[in-house]
């Protein structure tokens, strides 16, 4: 689904101090994959996610994204992609203040001229478990549910992609595996799911882990055991799944 080759990215002119970001990454990310990226602050890695979402162009090296070069795409093209194939997730949660959980939950919708915007909104709110919480307002929902709100607008366009940019860490520790649950469970149906993380423990859950240091990787292997997130809430009797 994903190639890199050599790629890098230079923040900085030529004639100044620069910085780089991103320094001759290659790698694949095959389709249905679960792929954790993981590394300290400053290591590259939110550079790595805003160029795998196509945020962010590369200084140099090449980007395939299904087989097509993504340096020839135009803006527009690349949008249609983002808006169709790929699902963001952030750390804070970008949600619209002053509206309701099913209108944050449809606007992807808006801009794709979807009919019956309500039903995939609500449809995708099930799917995180919050049929139950969809005209609540931000303020009247705890952080972990509105995560779970910026899933479901992530995932109202069905898209084959999410990329997590550090969803659990503004979360305590059992709202961050409930998270990390609903990740897993949407990679066994077959999306492809890309998590950015500094902790090693949330890594853990994903079937393959790339470490990146200093704008390199480090370290890529798969994981034999992923710890499985449902289990751990169930053992510690911290929820019920």
């Amino acid at each position: 689904m994903i190639q890199l080759k050599n790629l890098s990215k230079i923040y900085g002119k030529a004639n100044s101090q620069q910085v780089k970001a991103l320094d001759d990454v290659s790698l694949t990310i095959k389709k249905g994959e679960f792929v954790a990226i993981v590394g300290a602050s400053g290591s590259g890695k939110t550079t790595m996610m805003n160029i795998l979402g196509m945020l962010d162009r590369p200084t140099s090296g090449e980007y395939y994204f299904e087989n097509k070069v993504v340096s020839t795409l135009s803006n527009n093209e690349l949008a249609a992609i983002r808006s169709g194939k790929i699902g963001f997730v952030f750390q804070k949660f970008h949600l619209l203040p002053k509206t309701t959980a099913i209108e944050n939950v449809e606007l992807p919708l808006i801009y794709t001229n979807h009919k019956e915007t309500r039903q995939l909104a609500l449809y995708a709110l099930e799917k995180v478990g919050l049929s139950n919480r969809i005209k609540h307002r931000n303020n009247e929902l705890s952080s972990g549910q509105q995560q779970r709100v910026a899933i479901a607008r992530a995932l109202v366009n069905n898209p084959e992609m999410i990329l997590g940019d550090e969803p659990t860490g503004n979360l305590d520790s059992q709202t961050g595996l409930e998270i990390v649950d609903i990740f897993q469970k949407l990679n066994q149906t077959g999306k492809t799911v890309v998590l950015i993380t500094h902790q090693q423990f949330i890594a853990e859950h994903a079937n393959r882990i790339i470490q990146i240091h200093d704008g390199r990787i480090v370290k890529d292997y798969q994981v034999e055991n992923p710890k499985n997130a449902a289990n751990e809430l169930l053992k510690s009797g911290l929820i019920n799944i």
